[in-house]
């Protein structure tokens, strides 16, 4: 089943809006994490956030070289984690 816009809970579309305006989370996270490609990403973003909110998100992505993908990204860029991805994504492995 594929997950919708409507079966996400709150906490899981605030948690998606925030990958998507993560620098150095790439579309690619998002899509493996939630199944949606960068088109559905886009789409949502325009239907959640305010104009001017989506207008500067969309400027960012679209910036000369954008680290939001994983093929345009330097390689001296490390992977980003959010202290709260354990919490997320119930990871009990803790790395001490």
């Amino acid at each position: 089943m594929k997950i919708t816009v409507e079966n996400l809970s709150e906490q899981e579309l605030d948690r998606l809006i925030e990958m998507a305006w993560e620098d150095r989370t790439p579309f690619e996270a998002i899509r493996f994490q939630y199944g949606f490609t960068q088109g559905e990403v886009i789409k949502i973003m325009r239907s959640v956030l305010k104009r001017s909110s989506f207008n500067l998100w969309r400027k960012r992505v679209n910036q000369g070289v954008s680290i939001k993908h994983l093929n345009k990204r330097s390689t001296d860029i490390e992977r980003f984690k959010c202290a709260r991805q354990r919490h997320i994504s119930n990871n009990k492995i803790s790395k001490r």
